[in-house]
């Protein structure tokens, strides 16, 4: 049988995981800062951070709703 959906944490949840993101980018752009890296690498560093961000902006957007249905009682 499924476990029922448990949202009371989501928007902690999902701020850690904007925390834990922001982090990530934070950790690559010191990595760019190596001398050794390719023209390549630091291209796939760079890609890899604009979905970092474009996930933080749809966490953002999730938390917005999780507070939303918690305020409306929906939770």
């Amino acid at each position: 049988m499924a476990k029922p959906d448990n949202r009371k944490d989501n928007v902690e949840r999902l701020q850690k995981m904007v925390e834990n993101t922001k982090e990530n980018i934070e950790a690559a752009e010191e990595t760019m800062d190596n001398e050794h890296l390719t023209a390549p690498e630091k291209n796939a560093i760079e890609d890899k951070n604009e979905r970092r961000q474009e996930s933080i902006e749809s966490f953002k957007a999730e938390i917005a709703d999780e507070k939303e249905d918690r305020e409306n009682g929906r939770i």
